[in-house]
């Protein structure tokens, strides 16, 4: 009885330790994400500061080799549209819908003039 105690303890040692893995590699580079998003709704810096952190997350994710983050381009691009700077909003949308075709009605809607 001991002998089948001391095996099944053993099994059970080695079925946890084939399970244990390393933490699950990011797809993206955040960043400060959440926070430039929160800024945005809070007006605690300027439109040319979260132009400034996004286009430096855009860099960060290039550089590691990493997609940005799924509507990264879609809110560089509002604050482009906020500032004025209609061109610059109109290719970070489309940069948006060509990496994220799942994201085109919504983007299509904010730049649909009504």
């Amino acid at each position: 009885m001991a002998k089948i105690k001391s095996l099944l303890s053993g099994a059970a040692v080695l079925l946890l330790a084939g399970c244990a893995t390393k933490s699950p590699q990011q797809i993206y580079t955040w960043g400060d994400y959440q926070d430039i998003v929160y800024d945005y709704y809070t007006s605690k810096t300027s439109p040319q500061e979260q132009i400034a952190s996004l286009q430096k997350l855009i860099t960060a994710s290039q550089a590691s080799s990493k997609p940005v983050p799924p509507g990264v381009h879609a809110q560089l691009g509002m604050l482009y549209s906020n500032t004025g700077n209609r061109d610059l909003a109109m290719a970070e949308f489309n940069a948006e819908k060509k990496q994220y075709p799942e994201s085109a009605s919504y983007i299509d809607f904010l730049t649909t003039k009504k």
